[in-house]
């Protein structure tokens, strides 16, 4: 059968869509620039456009031109009797980027924001620590400090590990460009593309990134808002799916801002021990306690050559310098080569002015000075929430972090009022963000690090009346 010339464009496209050369709500080259780039007929092209728009690969806006499709709602298998959700495929890259990126306004309240308030931090002692570190450098750091890192920052970094009771040797931790590298180096050592992954619901959503990037599938485990992941729903998901690693925050998850009790954690390590499931750990709050404190993590059990405990510089210290670490265990060799082959390094300047500040000894004497602001901003945010929100809602308390996680009731879209408010100048972060379904979708979490002052206590009151006016909106 002869392909027509129309039907060759048409597929042209298609294949270049299905590569992510157009994404979803991005606008095509109008019909006349296409009969430029192909020498077709004006006529032909826009018969492929609209055999496109037949199949629902792209729509047509009317003055406009065409765009590419929204993607469809990831297929997701609901089980009898069962919370959990089996996704095959994840999807949620453009929705989280279109959230994010509308909250960099400096105008904007930065309620939505993923990072804490950059004035709780030692910029000028840090800047002095760069500088030294910059002028003491030989001609031969660049190669010296290669995967796995800087020695004196690693060995800094031991040291923590061994106040808190956990053997971790210096040769074991591999430095990364944050959290967010050692976290997809170590989901990528433990897995190979198709293979099943057990995640926490709601999800940071870096996690559901990574998995859609390395092209895994995810069982999401539900979350209590107080004590942390379901461990009977874990259990069940390990018995039906061939599980390679689990992807957790024990510690302050965002967004939820829950903890697990001590003996919870040690069941959780032996479920997933048994089942020889590699354990990714997220750990990137854990030093933002407000009791006395800090709660252990998963790498203090005897499993620990099997978990990959993950954690950074970038909540606690110094956001911008981009300086995390993994310490790996029995994979800290493969994480090395991964590194190499990838991003190098990172930062040899940053790094070696982070050992300098840390052998200043003044790091703990900043952490305790940072948890007593998050406990107070966090404490003054929530009591406002309580107040001025309708009686319905309901907010979380956690024991640190910075996060509070609002459920609306069910009569209260989310999405709608993250768009009302970002249009009155506030950003807020919807709970669709945090699952491949909507599940959450009466649910936002609230950034609380930031400075309580008229302008939040004004923003929130503006939250108070958006949610009122969506439950009015839905009782007509």
């Amino acid at each position: 059968m002869t392909v027509m010339r129309y039907q060759q464009l048409a597929q042209t496209l298609r294949r270049q869509i299905d590569a992510q050369v157009w994404l979803p709500g991005e606008k095509l080259p109008s019909l006349r620039e296409s009969c430029k780039q192909s020498g077709l007929s004006l006529m032909t092209v826009l018969q492929a456009y609209q055999l496109l728009e037949s199949q629902g690969v792209i729509v047509s806006r009317p003055q406009s031109g065409y765009y590419v499709a929204p993607r469809q709602h990831v297929p997701v298998v609901h089980h009898a009797q069962s919370n959990l959700h089996a996704a095959e495929d994840i999807d949620v890259n453009d929705a989280i980027f279109n959230i994010l990126k509308a909250g960099q306004d400096p105008d904007i309240v930065p309620f939505g924001s993923a990072f804490p308030d950059p004035t709780l931090f030692p910029q000028p002692r840090l800047a002095r620590s760069l500088a030294s570190a910059v002028r003491r450098m030989s001609p031969h750091s660049a190669i010296a400090n290669l995967p796995p890192g800087n020695e004196e920052l690693r060995r800094n970094i031991a040291q923590r590990y061994a106040q808190q009771g956990i053997e971790v040797t210096p040769d074991e931790i591999v430095i990364t460009s944050g959290a967010l590298e050692s976290l997809g180096l170590s989901l990528q050592v433990v897995t190979q593309p198709g293979d099943w992954v057990a995640i926490e619901s709601p999800a940071f959503y870096g996690v559901l990134q990574a998995i859609e990037r390395r092209k895994l599938k995810a069982v999401a485990i539900p979350m209590d808002v107080q004590q942390g992941m379901d461990l009977q729903a874990l259990e069940q998901a390990l018995a039906t799916y061939p599980i390679k690693a689990c992807w957790l925050m024990s510690n302050f998850q965002n967004p939820l801002g829950c903890s697990m009790s001590a003996e919870k954690k040690q069941r959780l390590v032996e479920i997933l021990e048994a089942h020889h499931v590699a354990i990714i750990e997220d750990d990137v709050y854990g030093e933002l306690y407000f009791n006395g404190e800090r709660p252990m993590p998963l790498k203090v059990s005897s499993y620990r050559q099997q978990i990959l405990h993950c954690s950074s510089f970038s909540k606690c210290l110094a956001p911008g310098f981009r300086v995390g670490w993994v310490a790996a265990g029995a994979y800290a060799s493969r994480i090395q080569r991964l590194q190499l082959m990838s991003t190098l390094s990172a930062s040899v300047p940053v790094q070696l002015g982070l050992a300098d500040f840390l052998h200043q000894g003044a790091y703990d004497a900043h952490l305790r000075r940072l948890r007593r602001q998050l406990e107070l901003r966090q404490n003054a945010m929530r009591n406002k929430i309580l107040k001025a929100f309708p009686p319905q809602v309901r907010v979380s308390q956690p024991s640190g972090g910075y996060f509070l996680w609002v459920y609306l009731g069910d009569k209260v879209d989310a999405t709608r009022v993250y768009q009302q408010a970002l249009a009155r100048g506030i950003s807020v972060a919807p709970g669709t963000m945090f699952a491949v379904d909507d599940r959450y979708r009466h649910s936002l979490r609230l950034n609380s690090s930031f400075e309580w002052n008229t302008r939040a206590e004004d923003a929130i009151k503006t939250l108070a009346d958006i949610v009122f006016g969506e439950i009015e909106r839905n009782k007509t």
